[in-house]
């Protein structure tokens, strides 16, 4: 399993600019889903002979799919996975982190196998309560004959967030640039790439942004020193819209969309 797309990536999309006035990056700003366009690149997984693979997470996932608590290694977020097998067409998976529940999802596939319905809720932010939402992916693959029908490569097509999840607020203040946001995430960086704390999300430990011209920044998100994704942010003329890319270079994806000046 992994964090939600953009529960994981909004963080890297907050980026000011620096002005002698007040910026126009300076306010709140939220993602408009309906321009997101989702990575190409499919999520694959398989359930078979009792065990569950997910093999797009980065690293890899393999546990039992028992129901009971599996240790996994490698990822920030999680560190023990359950998987429930209900039926052919619906499989459930709770992750934890120090024992304590942070994510949960109930996978389901259509009655003709060519949709993937997620319902999943975060528990795992510091701030901001419990979020929920729902992504809805498309078959792009099959998995093998006999195994459930959650096995195969889905393509994510929609995603309904709660707006915490896709709003953030920054300010830039001479050389510098905070950020926060509803779900407990922030940092305060210089604007000349210099690396400073990421707070508030365990799969990032630190972020450098550096300015591009008048109106585009960009930023490079790390995990212990390793380079996790690299994303920009361009703003319009008229100030009230953003164009936003994000590498995730983990996965080997982009995602790109709009943002909204609120």
């Amino acid at each position: 399993m992994k964090k939600l797309l953009f529960a994981g990536l909004l963080g890297s999309w907050l980026l000011p600019v620096l002005v002698v006035a007040q910026s126009p990056f300076d306010g709140t700003w939220k993602v408009d889903m309906s321009t997101v366009q989702f990575p190409k690149k499919p999520d694959v997984y398989l359930v078979e002979n009792g065990t569950y693979d997910c093999k797009s997470c980065v690293p890899p996932i393999s546990v039992k799919a028992d129901g009971t608590d599996q240790k996994v290694t490698g990822h920030p977020y999680f560190d023990t996975l359950s998987v429930k097998v209900v039926d052919d067409h619906n499989v459930e998976a709770t992750s934890k982190r120090d024992g304590k529940v942070v994510f949960t999802e109930k996978n389901s596939v259509s009655a003709d196998g060519t949709t993937l319905t997620v319902n999943w809720t975060d528990s795992g932010e510091p701030s901001g309560g419990t979020q929920s939402g729902v992504t809805t992916a498309k078959r792009v693959a099959k998995g093998p004959a006999g195994a459930n029908l959650l096995s195969g490569s889905w393509r994510t097509e929609k995603q309904d967030n709660p707006a915490a999840v896709v709003t953030w607020t920054y300010k830039v203040n001479g050389d510098e640039i905070s950020m926060t946001n509803p779900t407990g995430q922030s940092y305060t960086a210089k604007l000349d790439g210099t690396d400073a704390p990421y707070k508030g999300d365990p799969g990032t430990t630190s972020v450098s942004v550096k300015m591009h011209g008048k109106d585009t920044l960009e930023e490079i998100d790390k995990r212990d020193g390793k380079v996790i994704g690299v994303s920009k942010m361009t703003v319009a003329a008229d100030g009230k819209t953003a164009k936003l890319v994000y590498e995730d270079k983990l996965h080997g994806t982009v995602v790109k969309g709009d943002a909204m000046k609120q």
